[in-house]
């Protein structure tokens, strides 16, 4: 860590890196209500650090215990660092809540422009870092319907709905140099109104479930082969919980799902080959997903270093 805030304050980079760890609560002992009560009660609100907003409440995803995918990190980064567009993992949705610096925002509930997605959406690829996406394509999305653009200051909390096309960029406040770093905490959660779409994405998607790491007295009937152990029980485990927990929401969700085919995985065609067929010049791409069963220990598998470039 000492390493990475010397690097924050003395880095000229144009996408610097940015630092993401899922397991920030558990390094730091951190005890967190993740909303399974709907509410914190006045007398447990004194025993938690911190509780996710109201507001999104309840998380249906907290029904899976310990199986629950990755869903919270710390973020840490300087200005200029931060995420090119994307979707958040497993059809989710998310709150940010900014702790320190600023953090300008842009989204898109479908792909905006000099974003390209492939045909089963398993890639979302930009062409270019997020200052080049700035200079070439900013004013022209900011003219395309129900794009919606801000910034988040210091202890503001925003929401990204499920689906939605978003990029982040850390600003320095208006009254420092460019040496401030900002800090935030996200999480993702599945509310109510979601359910449908997720259930569908973990029933129809497998390949690009990502986050879940099933511990090793709770098998699920994994599949054979080692690519997929685990994904394909992931909606299995997710309806058997619902059903002990929300019995009425899950048969309401369900009979929605079953007026939906099911889809077909495709074979995942990567896209940045299609994009830049032919042309010798590449930028970044970024890709907001977790690998499954990580083999690698604790420390190494809560850091993540996300580069633009």
């Amino acid at each position: 860590m000492n390493t990475y805030v010397q690097y924050m304050q003395g880095n000229g980079d144009e996408s610097p890196l940015y630092l993401f760890d899922s397991r920030f609560a558990e390094k730091m002992g951190l005890e967190i209500d993740d909303g399974m009560r709907g509410r914190v009660d006045s007398a447990a609100d004194s025993q938690v650090d911190y509780t996710p907003p109201i507001a999104f409440s309840p998380d249906l995803f907290t029904v899976l215990g310990k199986e629950r995918p990755s869903h919270r990190w710390l973020i840490m980064g300087p200005p200029r660092s931060g995420s090119s567009f994307h979707t958040d993992p497993n059809g989710t949705s998310a709150w940010n809540a900014v702790l320190k610096g600023r953090k300008y925002w842009i989204m898109s509930p479908d792909p905006p422009p000099g974003v390209y997605v492939n045909e089963d959406e398993s890639e979302v690829t930009s062409p270019s870092s997020i200052a080049e996406w700035l200079m070439n394509f900013h004013e022209e999305a900011r003219q395309k319907p129900g794009v919606c653009e801000g910034i988040c200051e210091e202890g503001e909390v925003l929401h990204v709905p499920g689906g939605w096309y978003h990029l982040v960029l850390n600003i320095p406040s208006q009254d420092t140099d460019n040496s401030e770093y900002n800090i935030a905490v996200t999480q993702n959660f599945v509310p109510e109104p979601r359910l449908p779409t997720v259930l569908k994405f973990l029933r129809d998607k497998p390949d690009q479930i990502s986050g879940f790491r099933f511990s090793d007295d709770n098998q699920m009937e994994r599949a054979a082969d080692t690519e997929n152990i685990g994904r394909f029980s992931a909606y299995e485990l997710f309806v058997k919980r619902l059903q002990e927990c929300y019995p009425t929401l899950v048969t309401k969700a369900l009979s929605i799902l079953d007026t939906t085919p099911t889809a077909q995985p495709s074979a995942r065609k990567g896209l940045w080959e299609q994009v830049t067929e032919g042309k010798k010049d590449h930028g970044g791409n970024f890709s907001f997903g977790f690998e499954l069963n990580d083999d690698s220990n604790d420390d190494e598998r809560g850091d993540r270093w996300i580069n633009d470039s």
